[in-house]
């Protein structure tokens, strides 16, 4: 059982020190503490390598993991002599905080009374990541041998451009690592199974003018307002939802970003116009790059980003059992994921993977991010009973579960 308490003491200045994240403790820490813990190490991408110490001091310390570091990723794996092995994998790196910053975390009641912590990375994904990590610590020792054997991938740079990304770096320099038959990601997900993932595609639509002062600004050619039509087409377009594998993606297309002058007084001679396009797993990404480009006839076009989505996988024989106990579980049947995750690097290693995980998507990146600390609890014990198999229940009523 999780304890709720909205009293929690302060965080250490140096958060490194604090005996949740201590190995000698950690196997008997509170998911609430510990999840506060994880969130009150800063770790934007780019600065992951101060809680990948942490979690590393953490994994070493366990005599039923082998544990491999490349940059500030880490895997851990079990050698328990299994017939199968489940990847459970998570990032380290969050959004930029806010300003304010939105740390440390802090824990709030809700009107109705629910529990929740505040904070960036409660949502994404850190509320995942403490399950992970309790679970690598409990799961392994005696009393408590998993059903299928494990490997926990704790990884960095996952918030920003696809080249940077620490799984990337370890599917490139230790694909062997990430072997598995089935992969469970900690992206949140309600504690509901959340099947594949949008592709998604970032390109530049670029205008070209004529500079010229603006106290004459008849003679140049402002690149800005040539950029009018480009925002024309996005307020205009319909996004569609399209089936895959019984469940229906919403993909969407839209600014997200504009760029253009060099002064208060000049006409400006360029402009650039992102444009993000999340579509749906039935299409890769040249497909995606068609029909961007199609939309956009007559405008420069660059791609700047780009990574291919992910079917669904679930009629998979493993992933049908999990998704089976995850229902029973909590009541849900599985549902898309719109965003893009690393399901889709997974299903390109051949790996069929879902997203699991405690926090709700639609407050993902928001600067009012938050967790019902509950979940934590009902998460890390749904798949604790699964990943446990026949023994999970009589597991799950043990002294110290």
């Amino acid at each position: 059982m999780v304890r709720v308490t909205t009293e929690r003491t302060a965080p250490s200045p140096d958060p490194l020190l604090g005996a949740l994240l201590d190995p000698a403790t950690i196997a008997s820490s509170d998911l609430v503490d510990l999840l506060a813990a994880v969130c009150d190490v800063p770790s934007v991408s780019g600065d992951e390598a101060a809680l990948a110490d942490a979690v590393e001091r953490v994994l070493r310390a366990q005599p039923h993991l082998e544990v491999l570091r490349d940059g500030d990723s880490l895997v851990a794996r079990t050698r328990l002599g299994r017939d199968r092995r489940v990847v459970l994998a998570g990032h380290l790196d969050t959004v930029p905080l806010t300003d304010p910053p939105n740390l440390p975390t802090r824990l709030e009641t809700a009107p109705d009374g629910t529990v929740e912590m505040w904070g960036r990375g409660t949502v994404d994904m850190k509320g995942g990541v403490a399950i992970m990590l309790a679970l690598a610590v409990e799961l392994g020792r005696p009393g408590r041998e998993p059903a299928h054997d494990l490997t926990y991938v704790f990884y960095d740079h996952e918030e920003v451009e696809a080249s940077l990304s620490g799984l990337g770096r370890l599917v490139r320099h230790h694909p062997e690592a990430l072997a598995g038959d089935f992969a469970i990601l900690g992206e949140s997900s309600n504690n509901g199974i959340e099947g594949g993932c949008n592709g998604t595609l970032r390109i530049e639509v670029r205008t070209h003018g004529v500079a010229a002062h603006s106290a004459r600004a008849w003679s140049g050619v402002n690149a800005i307002h040539a950029a009018a039509p480009v925002l024309a087409r996005l307020a205009a377009y319909e996004a569609r939802e399209v089936e895959v594998d019984g469940l229906v993606y919403r993909e969407s297309l839209g600014a997200v970003g504009i760029r253009g002058g060099i002064a208060g007084n000049v006409v400006p001679d360029a402009c650039t116009v992102t444009v993000n396009y999340r579509f749906a797993p039935s299409q890769g990404v040249a497909e995606a790059e068609a029909h961007v480009r199609e939309l956009f006839e007559g405008f420069e076009v660059v791609v700047t980003d780009a990574a291919p989505g992910a079917r669904p996988g679930l009629d998979d024989p493993l992933v049908a059992d999990f998704a089976a106990a995850v229902h029973a579980a909590t009541g849900t049947e599985p549902r898309p994921k719109y965003g893009w995750t690393d399901v889709a690097r997974f299903a390109e290693l051949g790996v069929p993977a879902v997203n699991f995980g405690p926090g709700d998507p639609v407050l993902a990146h928001k600067d009012d991010e938050r967790l019902p600390v509950a979940r934590l609890a009902t998460g890390r014990d749904a798949l604790r009973a699964w990943l446990l198999g026949a023994a999970g229940s009589r597991a799950a009523q043990a002294p110290d579960a």
